[in-house]
């Protein structure tokens, strides 16, 4: 394992970028983008300044921009731009609903999103566009482009040639990037992640993965940059380390995935369970053979999906942890160090601590604090203020346990939250929309496997008029996202309750066993 210096993460964001250019030569192919437009180091710090330059007209220092584009060079250039300009940018998760975005807006002060004409029309967007309109501005990435200046220009070469001359300077302490988690009320909350945040959990990734090879190695990221994951595992981790990466706009494109894996010559590749079972089924022999390292998280990974890849792919899945509040990653199995069932050894420089939770005698509630969590949330209820954790220790909600050799194994989640295909959806949202259609009821969402999706969620209720079409009607209406509709709807006598007259879950869920 190689050895984590914090203070290479004394660094803005866009000074690790120049940084990983000096280090691997400005000539040196960055980006493959999905229509096979490369990007060389030097060709995204220059079209980097060039858009921010240009965008520095229509905002604030330090102002909070949106970006709401998918994986890729679009996305990318957006983020650096605002780096480079002094602004911070917020992003956007295009999939949440309007209800979601609109909370989003207020909760970090966006009154400007960064878009592209033509990604809203191949992703059928123009409702959302039309729904969140009258809360921001919209700025067209072709737009800006058309508009280029001769200053512009100017500045794109200047800064190109002498970046720290003209980038704006940024504190390694400031806000780099702001993103959104669920909200456990159904409101998502901004998460503030500082530029030290960032760049430490890709250095802590740098020393703990110990084989990486710049100059062979390409990571392929079909995941979104408005999940953290996508973000510094797919796309800020290849950067810093030299690595080529190949970008893909969305994870769903199961059977153009696998020829893409082997035509750009993938050999670190970063996904979900769900994902990367689907690409496996539908790839053909060969197409996974270059990959070496196959890091899985955000959900729990399978035996089956193992064994699996292992026999058709020769794959062996190294399977990690990690919450959008440490930027993500908390730990990761290494290939000299694999357990399955395990998610395997913390980053290096993370403390953790374990607290009891009644009920469980084994292992316990995991609070973290190190170099790469977070400044504090940011809510809807105090918009734009960032609210600091307490003595810097971040409670994840999971029960974990921790053998003796140090690998860490998830045991279950305290907060409650279901992953369908890759996106978490609140448990308690799915429970809002119920009770806004029957507020005279009880009801309880739970969360089942899905051979597909990975869960599904099941809504127990004890209203007898209760049904799915009606929660989706609704939820359409409220622009919730339609993820977090229940797939079932059981109709109970009463819900169980504790004696302290809150919900009895495992009574619920016992209930909901019996009834499945």
């Amino acid at each position: 394992m190689g050895k984590f210096k914090e203070s290479k993460s004394h660094i803005s964001v866009f000074g690790a970028l120049v940084r990983a250019r000096r280090e691997f030569g400005g000539k040196k192919e960055a980006v493959l983008d999905a229509d096979d437009r490369v990007l060389t180091y030097t060709e995204i710090i220059r079209a980097s300044f060039a858009l921010g330059s240009a965008i520095k007209a229509q905002t604030k220092p330090k102002e909070k921009v949106g970006i709401l584009l998918p994986t890729g060079a679009g996305s990318l250039l957006a983020f650096f731009a605002l780096q480079a300009s002094g602004r911070i940018p917020a992003m956007l998760n295009f999939t949440a609903g309007s209800h979601n975005l609109i909370s989003a807006f207020k909760a970090a002060e966006v009154t400007k999103v960064i878009t592209a004409h033509k990604f809203i029309e191949l992703g059928g967007l123009e409702a959302l566009i039309e729904a969140l309109s009258p809360h921001v501005e919209f700025i067209y990435l072709e737009d800006v482009r058309e508009g280029l200046t001769t200053k512009n220009k100017i500045a794109a070469l200047l800064g190109s040639a002498f970046p720290a001359l003209f980038m704006v300077r940024a504190s390694h302490k400031d806000t780099a990037v702001i993103l959104f988690t669920s909200g456990t009320e159904g409101n998502p909350k901004g998460v503030a992640l500082s530029h030290k945040n960032l760049v430490s959990n890709v250095e802590q990734i740098r020393a703990h993965i110990d084989d990486l090879r710049p100059d062979s190695d390409v990571v392929f990221n079909p995941l979104p940059t408005f999940h953290c994951f996508g973000l510094t595992g797919g796309l800020l981790f290849p950067l810093f380390a030299g690595m080529k990466v190949a970008l893909y706009p969305t994870p769903l494109h199961i059977k153009i995935i696998p020829a893409r894996i082997k035509k750009v010559g993938t050999t670190i590749m970063f996904a979900t369970d769900t994902f990367i079972s689907r690409y496996g089924r539908s790839g053909k022999e060969g197409d996974l053979a270059n990959i070496r390292i196959a890091v899985c998280g955000a959900e729990q990974v399978r035996e089956e999906t193992r064994a699996f890849l292992k026999k058709k792919h020769g794959l062996t899945i190294l399977e990690g942890y990690g919450v959008t509040e440490t930027s993500p990653v908390i730990a990761v199995n290494q290939l000299d160090a694999n357990r399955h069932g395990t998610v395997g050894h913390f980053m290096p420089s993370l403390e953790h601590r374990i607290d009891p939770v009644p009920g469980i005698s084994k292992g316990g509630r995991l609070f973290v604090k190190g170099p790469n969590v977070m400044q504090g949330y940011i809510t809807s209820e105090k918009p734009g203020v960032i609210q600091p954790l307490e003595d810097g220790w971040h409670d994840t909600g999971d029960v974990v346990e921790i053998d003796e050799d140090g690998y860490v194994a998830i045991r279950g989640r305290v907060k409650r939250f279901a992953n369908i295909g890759g996106e978490t959806i609140s448990l308690a949202v799915v429970e809002n929309c119920a009770k806004s259609v029957w507020p005279e009821n009880e009801h309880v969402a739970l969360i089942i496997p899905d051979p597909k999706k990975g869960e599904q969620i099941v809504l127990v209720s004890d209203c007898n008029d209760a049904n799915r079409m009606d929660v989706l009607t609704w939820a359409q209406q409220h622009g919730v996202p339609e993820l977090a509709v229940p797939r079932k709807v059981l109709i109970v006598k009463e819900i169980p309750v504790l004696g302290t007259g809150k919900i009895d879950y495992q009574g619920t869920k016992k209930l909901m066993d019996s009834l499945i």
